[in-house]
């Protein structure tokens, strides 16, 4: 039931992404597709501590998205089977909107109160396959 609960959860935070990518276009224009920084986290989170550092990263993800016009997603997951092993999918407006969002408040308070919890983590950039049909995603989300 916890696992069902933060699934929600994160639902509701990629729906709010889709519609904070629309107000970002709006307000900044970003509508190079090219430009956007895409990269997955793949973090192993300590056993003894998944419940907290959980409940630290939707704080974490949730003012970033809402906070912060150039972070146009930022999913947080979990494999269903192994809660400790944690995804989050993060899409940025550009490089300079993912160097923004390190000194931000929010991430700075993430990052110290998990270091601890973290037991392993990897960050992956990535190319999209279809940079044009990406931003399309959240639009459909709305």
């Amino acid at each position: 039931m916890r696992l069902q609960k933060f699934g929600l959860l994160f639902v509701l935070i990629a729906l709010s992404a889709g519609s904070s990518a629309q107000k970002t276009k709006k307000a900044k224009n970003y509508t190079n597709p090219a430009e956007m920084m895409v990269r997955i986290a793949e973090i192993e989170i300590d056993s003894n501590f998944v419940d907290t550092y959980v409940a630290i990263l939707k704080e974490e993800s949730e003012a970033s998205v809402r906070l912060e016009p150039g972070v146009i997603c930022i999913y947080p997951m979990f494999e269903k089977e192994k809660p400790t092993q944690v995804r989050l999918l993060e899409v940025y407006a550009n490089k300079e909107a993912y160097e923004s969002h390190l000194q931000t408040p929010h991430f700075k308070h993430y990052k110290e109160t998990t270091l601890e919890m973290v037991k392993d983590l990897k960050l992956i950039d990535m190319e999209a396959v279809d940079a044009e049909t990406m931003p399309k995603i959240f639009r459909k989300l709305n």
